[in-house]
């Protein structure tokens, strides 16, 4: 998404991107940049909140309509509605499927070696 609001911006449409990881979208470069401390595939918030996605998407119209340099990050200071913190469990692996997930990805790469060999 990064890249096509490049594409976009240099063709004259202005854009504004909202996500959740500042590391790869600061990275790219993009123009204006709302970022959302939830987890990702959720920049907007969790699904059928429309009052905290109606707040992020004016934040972000805001954003389009205010920013005064290129590479411009604005933190949402919208947090995530729930009393459970998802920081700690996301992307853990459970140490009982450790060694499950080590053999689907050995087999994974040793299928996408042999796509690689001629012939």
């Amino acid at each position: 998404m990064s890249l096509v609001a490049r594409h976009l911006e240099a063709n004259g449409i202005p854009t504004v991107i909202v996500g959740s990881a500042l590391d790869i979208v600061e990275y790219c470069g993009v123009p204006r940049f709302l970022f959302t401390d939830f987890p990702l595939g959720n920049p907007c918030g969790p699904p059928w909140r429309r009052d905290l996605q109606r707040a992020i998407a004016g934040q972000a119209l805001d954003l389009l309509g205010n920013a005064e340099a290129p590479r411009t990050t604005l933190r949402s200071g919208v947090a995530w509605p729930s009393d459970d913190d998802w920081r700690p469990r996301y992307g853990r692996v459970k140490p009982e499927e450790i060694e499950r997930l080590r053999k689907v990805g050995e087999e994974r790469r040793e299928r996408q070696a042999e796509s690689k060999r001629p012939g």
